[in-house]
């Protein structure tokens, strides 16, 4: 009796490709290791994949780069998780900025840690670690040796400006097409460079920067711009919106990160060559298919 062959149970591999900076993963100065940690997503509201440096110095980002049937091979083993996954700096206020609304809806001045507080995601606590500019969206009290935050519209809004307008600055300086003048996802330029408009810049650089804050806030912002909302269904999602399709937050419990093949417009049917249009006129009566020559012969009944 043949004896059925075990199958060899599924391992676990947690092993992935990461491009990151030496300093992301120094451990000399804090003597701790660098960990990856859920965390509540500023714009989505939902869980997402960051990295925090030794001893919660830094907050990273992690974006991920995915194409179908990919794998890696690490070491003796096959790792079937085929993404690679970039860790890039991120401001910590950004995720702090919820947190700091809520609180500021009853009016009062509040320890900074009673206010970043999550059940969902404990390790909130731990990007306080991170920042020591909240004096930068919240107004500050002391008392004795003890500092008491509440949120500030007017604080907010100055500081997303100023990272608007440095974003719109390293946008001209890179030289990146921006505007109406862009297609879609390929940045290809269909304007020359001097029928960009400041406001092509701003609203570019606006859309860039509400990837880390909420809707209402990036509406807020947009007002504060002096922006005008686009009515045209064509023109309301700006350019940056369209090309971070495939650059979105790794969330915690599903993957987004495939690329959109909306954005791949259907080409028209090529048009027919002269020898194809002659071959077309061509009377066929009898002809046989090139199929034909190949199909199986079917034998015939006996009577």
């Amino acid at each position: 009796m043949a004896t059925k062959k075990k199958r060899t149970p599924k391992v676990q591999n947690d092993s992935w490709v990461i491009i990151a900076a030496d300093s992301s993963i120094d451990t000399q100065e804090h003597q701790s290791d660098p960990v990856f940690t859920r965390l509540r997503n500023p714009s989505t509201d939902a869980a997402s994949l960051y990295f925090l440096s030794s001893g919660d110095a830094q907050l990273f980002e992690v974006k991920a780069f995915e194409e179908d049937f990919h794998t890696w091979f690490i070491g003796q083993t096959v790792q079937r998780d085929g993404r690679l996954l970039f860790v890039t700096p991120m401001d910590p206020i950004y995720l702090i900025l919820p947190y700091l609304i809520k609180a500021g809806k009853e009016g009062k001045f509040q320890p900074v840690d009673q206010v970043v507080v999550d059940e969902e995601f404990p390790a909130c606590s731990r990007l306080l670690n991170c920042t020591h500019s909240l004096h930068n969206v919240a107004e500050e009290k002391e008392v004795g040796s003890l500092k008491f935050h509440r949120y500030s519209q007017e604080k907010t809004m100055n500081w997303l400006k100023k990272k608007v307008e440095r974003t719109v600055l390293v946008l001209k300086k890179r030289n990146i097409s921006v505007g109406e003048g862009v297609k879609s996802t390929t940045c290809v330029k269909v304007k020359s460079e001097s029928d960009w408009r400041e406001e092509d810049y701003l609203r570019y650089a606006h859309g860039l920067i509400s990837e880390y804050i909420s809707e209402d806030l990036s509406k807020t912002l947009l007002k504060h711009l002096q922006l005008p909302e686009l009515t045209s269904p064509k023109q309301t999602e700006p350019p940056s919106k369209k090309r971070k399709l495939s650059d979105t937050p790794v969330e915690a419990g599903e993957d987004y990160t495939k690329f959109n093949s909306a954005d791949f417009v259907r080409k028209p049917p090529k048009k027919m060559t002269a020898a194809q249009k002659s071959l077309a006129k061509v009377d066929k009566t009898g002809m046989k298919t090139m199929s034909s020559f190949f199909s199986l012969k079917v034998k015939a009944e006996k009577k």
